[in-house]
């Protein structure tokens, strides 16, 4: 193995392939596929919770009580849009090999920075959403509309809380879980140098005692001679 200037380098077939495998752009994609498919499933799931919500919202709207639920209904409609329009772009953009930048592909990607801030930004209109509906059914004048927009309320804060609190708590476990494989890694590494530290210590204990056997053996011919 050599390395780019041309000089000998220590390499195991192991390091080799991952060293190939990571200059294939086409595989920065799919480096970490738990994440990867956690974030996709996330992503299908709000997007029918979103639009199913806004569809039966936009359906159920009359003249009477229409103001609201046409409001919301097309809120939520257009928050399940632009995740479906995040999502569509991704595959774009994949497909067509464009960015072959790492630290932009990460934060395109599903399981990158860009679903959890986009889940993160949807949970947080949610529940502005629920507040201000909770807000106008405290003050409102039919008594039948303000129980349904105070349900419809406290349907969306809980939705958009939920949303915010497993953002922050994917974030966190997914940060322990590195910090956790840095620590292995590190003693490792650290375990590895003090492996190579004994054998070089071994190899100079022996020559040592070789050198006084053969000193010995020097002073017990040399006494024998006299």
């Amino acid at each position: 193995c050599h390395s780019a200037d041309g000089s000998p380098c220590w390499c195991t077939p192991t390091l080799m392939q991952r060293r190939v495998l990571e200059e294939q752009v086409e595989l920065w994609w799919f480096r970490e596929p738990c994440h990867s498919l956690l974030c996709y499933c996330a992503s299908v799931a709000l997007i029918l919770g979103l639009g199913l919500g806004g569809v039966g919202l936009l359906s159920t709207t009359t003249s009477l009580s229409g103001e609201w639920r046409l409001g919301v209904g097309t809120t939520l409609c257009l928050l399940a849009f632009a995740v479906l329009l995040k999502q569509l772009l991704s595959s774009a953009i994949q497909d067509m090999n464009c960015v072959r930048s790492w630290r932009r592909i990460n934060q395109l990607k599903s399981g990158g920075r860009a679903d959890p801030a986009l889940i993160l930004a949807v949970g947080a209109a949610v529940m502005l959403c629920g507040t201000v509906l909770l807000c106008v059914a405290t003050i409102g004048s039919r008594a039948h509309d303000s129980r349904e927009m105070l349900v419809s309320g406290l349907v969306m804060m809980a939705a958009g809380t939920s949303m915010a609190l497993a953002v922050v708590a994917y974030i966190g476990l997914f940060y322990l879980r590195r910090r956790r494989e840095q620590r292995r890694r590190m003693m490792m590494r650290m375990s590895r140098v003090r492996r190579i530290g004994s054998r070089a210590v071994q190899v100079f204990s022996v020559s040592g005692g070789q050198m006084s056997q053969t000193r010995r053996e020097a002073s017990s011919s040399r006494s024998s001679l006299i």
